[in-house]
């Protein structure tokens, strides 16, 4: 399809389409968008990165605009997600619209929440739990809620939400219409589907457990106490911005304080984060304040920047499904990006199992001990793909990086 004109969509919507430079449908759009419109069940699946926001936010702001009874819900697993995606519909229904909203997450005032939802909002995009937190306070109904989406589905059962969307399944009409999209297809997602969905059609754009073909991946083979200095070389080397993965919270707020100490600029994001400090950071990152971005895996889905450039694996993830996700965040709507992994010797099973999920067939890369340099000789291998997935390389003695 050249255009989004051949879904026949309402004069509202295809005017707020033109106004966001919404030309033509991406692959996942061309193929959700008219069977949501029917009224189908959707059970979809694409890389991040591929337009999926749009591919249920146009159907479901068209039935809103189409239908003046019964409301919209959209689950999102962390609250980032569910401020792009609130953004993006309040861009779809126009500056004028009568149709009003709420936006429900944890970390921000009851009270505000407790007036969006007074007013009876048409469209409410939130998080599993406090949806539920309304729910069993009484004060959100969803008695007349019709069409309910669910995004990022694999992340949300990741992040333990399963029993809470269950409930949240009870307190919904069982007619109803249901959209589920999700980057992988894991077993407790397909379970969960047969439970919930009414013969769902199935949609899926290209294949999950793969990362983007216009990223360059390189892994570098590391102690982990030269991780640090490696990481400045690295940002040093790289223009752009850049998005840098750690694993807990307290490594997240201390890189972000080394690194402005040695001169960079950057912010630090995470759960602990107070809600408008979450939002000032993304806000920040968005409008290039500053350049480099160190993240948890709360940043590894849905976070649509499209300028980040290079994505920096300074802390392998715990699942490795979540590599693909991290990747992700670079090389956003067909532009290109590149990544680097730092593993050292204690990580081991993880980079195996992300080498199972990216090329199952594959034998495992040999993981030896790294050897101390010796003298002022420097070691290299290249780090280029083989196989279909990236080779590590060893890197000592930063100081002679150069030379080498």
């Amino acid at each position: 399809m050249k255009n989004f004109d051949g879904f026949g969509l309402s004069p509202v919507l295809a005017k707020s389409l033109a106004y966001m430079k919404y030309t033509k449908p991406t692959p996942i759009q061309e193929q959700a968008i008219p069977l949501a419109l029917e009224g189908h069940d959707i059970m979809g699946t694409a890389q991040t990165g591929t337009g999926k926001t749009a591919a249920f936010a146009i159907p479901l702001v068209e039935k809103l605009l189409n239908d003046p009874q019964g409301s919209a819900l959209v689950l999102t697993p962390t609250r980032e997600l569910g401020k792009q995606i609130i953004d993006i519909m309040h861009q779809l229904l126009g500056p004028k619209s009568a149709i009003k909203t709420a936006f429900i997450i944890g970390g921000e005032s009851m009270g505000k929440q407790f007036n969006q939802l007074r007013a009876k909002p048409r469209l409410i995009v939130g998080t599993p739990g406090r949806i539920n937190d309304h729910l069993e306070r009484g004060s959100l109904k969803l008695n007349d809620t019709h069409l309910l989406v669910l995004d990022e589905t694999d992340r949300m059962l990741d992040m333990g939400f399963t029993i809470q969307l269950e409930r949240i399944f009870k307190y919904m009409p069982e007619k109803r219409q249901t959209l589920m999209f999700s980057a992988t297809l894991p077993k407790n997602i397909l379970k969960l589907s047969e439970k919930y969905l009414n013969d769902p059609k199935r949609v899926a754009v290209g294949e999950t457990n793969v990362v983007a073909k216009n990223i360059k991946q390189d892994v570098i083979r590391i102690e982990q106490d030269k991780k640090y200095d490696e990481l400045m070389s690295q940002l040093y080397d790289r223009k752009g911005s850049v998005i840098v993965f750690v694993k807990t919270k307290y490594n997240a707020d201390r890189m972000a304080k080394n690194l402005r100490r040695d001169g960079f600029e950057t912010e630090a994001l995470h759960g602990d984060l107070r809600q408008n400090k979450r939002d000032r950071v993304m806000q920040g990152f968005r409008k290039q304040d500053f350049r480099v971005l160190i993240a948890t895996d709360i940043a590894a889905r849905g976070l649509d920047v499209p300028h980040i450039e290079h994505v920096i694996n300074y802390d392998l993830p715990q699942v490795a499904e979540d590599f693909i996700h991290r990747m992700g965040r670079t090389a956003r709507a067909g532009a290109e990006g590149s990544a680097v992994s730092f593993v050292s010797n204690q990580d081991g099973r993880k980079w195996h199992a992300i080498e199972r999920l990216l090329n199952p067939n594959a034998a495992p890369t040999k993981f030896e001990k790294a050897p101390r340099p010796s003298g002022n000789k420097s070691r290299k291998q290249d780090g280029r793909q083989q196989n279909g997935r990236p080779t590590p390389k060893r890197r000592f003695n930063r100081s002679k990086k150069k030379a080498a």
